[in-house]
């Protein structure tokens, strides 16, 4: 057969990454693909000679190389979302494929790109937008096609996660981890779209509307980071049996779907507690197959390329099936307040007599009842929260540590408007969800 002749937009990390991957295992690659897959022309914003290129022809215009019919795949891999966007757009119309790990150019205009590829012929891969090495979207549009899936959750983010790794581990505050990832190189100089779990929220929109079939819908992902997290929360959670992971959850429910991003204590012996550093995992619920966890590198040059040539070697076998969520479908995602899960609350208040009392009057009036409590105890690490406690930080005050029952979060949210208006409590309330998932256990 002809090769598969495959242009590059993007000569960044990842993009050398899938041409060391395509030089490296050729033979291989040729073999399982049934044909070989030749990289015959790359362009980017600016030229980068220490890239050996071999053959290909090197350009610095990459809209013309998104328009050629010269390619058959165009792998998008410039980053941002307008030009990448616009790029994804006219190959598709020109009925070239595309292969991406643009996850939010997916998340954000996948309801357009979609049908844009079915009308012309073309295919549109992305599995390395989700989870680096990890094969998720394969799994959820493949292996798992004859299951209704019941829920899903993942670590989905390996910047947050090596943060909160780091804060477990060796007592870290949430700045010196931050830090410690930048040096590294898992965090960016400016990490917000980590740490406030905007990326995270992408790949989770992408994971709910193949799981779902909801549609891309990001804007209705609830989305919480962590950077409000203190080494206090670490330990106290572990106190109480728990560790805390950044999680993006997804459930199916008999009146819609929850689809959200947030800090989530997990019980230790739980699977996804124990997935630490950059890693990443999927743990997928469904009917038939059960409980099934995928886990792996998140990111990082190789992993992430082995991704994109996965999606190569589809389109090159003539396998390569275009994921299509109904994106008329009536299940809709529900908002925030509807969900009902356990809490974790850490309320700091003055040392008086009395006001654990009062807290646990309010969340009783509400039908909310308490599972353990610390009260009057610091954690024995080094106390980072003064700016949690507003103007009583010249007073004698303690954290009151509560772990609830499960309630429905707007119920939730009214009890702890009345904690919070307490004279007592002198700082803002820190509110972590709990999940207790069904088996799955280390």
């Amino acid at each position: 057969m002809e090769p598969l002749k495959v242009g590059i937009c993007g000569l960044g990390t990842v993009a050398q990454g899938v041409l060391k991957v395509l030089a490296g295992n050729r033979a291989g690659i040729t073999r399982r693909a049934g044909r070989e897959i030749r990289v015959v022309a790359v362009a980017s914003r600016r030229a980068k000679p220490e890239v050996d290129l071999g053959d290909c022809v090197f350009s610095t215009d990459v809209r013309a190389l998104a328009a050629s019919d010269d390619i058959d795949v165009l792998v998008e891999l410039i980053g941002g979302e307008d030009t990448a966007l616009e790029l994804v757009q006219t190959a598709l119309a020109n009925g070239t494929a595309v292969v991406t790990g643009n996850k939010a150019v997916i998340a954000l205009h996948g309801n357009e790109l979609l049908p844009l590829a079915v009308a012309h012929h073309a295919h549109l891969g992305f599995e390395a937008a989700v989870a680096g090495s990890i094969p998720i979207i394969a799994n959820l549009t493949h292996s798992l096609v004859a299951d209704e899936l019941q829920w899903l959750a993942g670590i989905i983010n390996g910047t947050s996660n090596f943060i909160l790794s780091a804060m477990c581990e060796r007592g870290e505050s949430f700045a010196d981890a931050l830090t410690q990832a930048q040096t590294l190189g898992y965090a960016e100089a400016d990490p917000s779209f980590d740490v406030e779990g905007i990326d995270a929220a992408h790949k989770l929109t992408i994971l709910t509307a193949l799981a779902f079939d909801t549609g891309f819908n990001f804007g209705d992902i609830y989305t919480e980071g962590i950077s409000r997290l203190t080494v206090e929360d670490i330990e106290y959670a572990r106190q109480l049996g728990y560790r805390i992971k950044h999680l993006g959850l997804a459930r199916r429910r008999s009146d819609g779907i929850e689809a959200r991003v947030h800090p989530t204590l997990v019980p230790n012996n739980h699977l996804l507690a124990n997935i630490d550093g950059a890693m990443n995992a999927v743990l997928v619920n469904s009917n038939a197959a059960g409980d099934t966890l995928y886990s792996g590198a998140g990111a990082g040059q190789l992993p992430t390329a082995s991704a994109v040539v996965a999606d190569l070697v589809d389109v090159a076998r003539g396998t390569a099936r275009l994921p299509v969520p109904n994106s008329d479908a009536q299940t809709s995602i529900l908002p925030i307040e509807a969900i009902t899960s356990a809490y974790y609350l850490r309320i700091p208040s003055l040392d008086r007599p009395g006001v654990f009392a009062r807290v646990a009057t309010i969340l009783s009036e509400r039908n909310i009842s308490i599972e353990a409590a610390i009260q009057r105890e610091q954690a024995r690490v080094q106390p980072r929260m003064s700016s949690d406690v507003g103007n009583a930080s010249d007073k004698a005050w303690v954290p009151i540590v509560i772990l609830t029952h499960t309630v429905r979060e707007l119920v939730m949210n009214d009890a702890l408007e009345a904690v919070q208006a307490l004279p007592d409590v002198v700082g803002d309330i820190m509110r972590i969800r709990v999940e207790h998932f069904p088996a799955a256990s280390a």
